[in-house]
């Protein structure tokens, strides 16, 4: 069954985005211009906003879920990009990313603000704990 959706997640820099799927070991895939999904809409789930049958499964990038039978297409939209997933169970990135994508999203957050806090002339330490992560950003 196909169930493609859109990940709620604004993605303006491919370079963050490459930097997530690294932290994850996921394997950011630049010109890939198709993913894996079901390969067939089956008419049982809406569609992404702004997207047509005949767009499923194009991408301007992908990424490679190591585990999972199905990817991520990153498509280009306007000045952003937009994340398409099928979330079907049996193509494991749901399993693999949690509901929603919430892993790649928590990784993407991270790594941006990172990036914007040394753009801006800050010092960033990460920390590693037992819960997570921790992100000391010091001014100077």
């Amino acid at each position: 069954m196909s169930h493609v959706s859109k990940i709620e997640l604004e993605i303006k820099d491919l370079g963050t985005l490459a930097a997530a799927c690294k932290r994850l070991g996921l394997e950011f895939r630049r010109g890939q211009n198709h993913y894996k999904w079901f390969g067939s809409f089956m008419g049982d789930h809406p569609l992404p906003e702004g997207f047509t049958q005949a767009d499923l499964g194009k991408c301007d990038h992908a990424i490679h879920v190591p585990g999972a039978e199905y990817e991520i297409g990153v498509v280009k939209k306007g000045h952003s990009y937009v994340l398409l997933w099928d979330f079907w169970r049996s193509g494991g990135l749901e399993e693999k990313l949690g509901k929603n994508a919430g892993l790649l999203k928590q990784a993407y957050t991270l790594e941006k603000t990172k990036v914007e806090a040394r753009r801006k002339g800050y010092t960033v330490i990460e920390k590693k704990t037992d819960s997570g992560v921790r992100l000391h950003i010091r001014m100077h």
